[in-house]
């Protein structure tokens, strides 16, 4: 058994659907990813009290993702380009009823982390300080947190 795994080679990327509903089969990586948000899944406790309780009972509710994650990015005019391409994409598929996917890959898993997400409609503003890297953050709106499943590896793009 590994001691763990590093979070180095880690690579995230995004895909749409050709057909409504359905994983996309092509992907295409995003570079220079500096932190991807975790997703919890946090189920809501509906009461289920009595009269007779003198203590409250719960059971389990909807489960809540948080509604948002977010993806930091290195900031160059590079990865500028990438992201206003995912806008794009997205925008694209407006009123087709088609999503886009973001996929997680990690060495060494033979699957990866999907989850159906919204991109942000702009390129938001990265905050600045002094001798630091400009790393911009896109907050990803989650409308559906697949889990783990098979890996689709990414299309072969030109890295930075």
């Amino acid at each position: 058994m590994e001691a763990g795994i590093s979070a180095l080679g880690i690579t995230f990327g995004y895909g749409v659907e050709t057909t409504a509903g359905t994983k996309p089969t092509a992907f295409t990586q995003l570079h220079r990813i500096n932190s991807i948000g975790g997703i919890t899944i946090e189920n809501e406790q509906i009461d289920a009290s009595a009269l007779e309780d003198f203590v409250n009972r719960y059971v389990r509710g909807r489960a809540d993702t948080g509604g948002s994650f977010p993806v930091g990015v290195n900031f160059t005019p590079e990865t500028n380009a990438e992201w206003k391409e995912v806008i794009s994409d997205y925008t694209g598929l407006e009123g087709t009823g088609k999503r886009m996917w973001f996929e997680t890959i990690v060495p060494g898993f033979e699957e990866a982390f999907f989850v159906v997400a919204q991109p942000p409609t702009a390129i938001p503003q990265p905050e600045f300080g002094q001798n630091e890297l400009l790393v911009v953050e896109m907050t990803l709106t989650i409308e559906e947190y697949k889990g783990m499943e098979e890996k689709v590896a990414f299309s072969a793009t030109t890295s930075f």
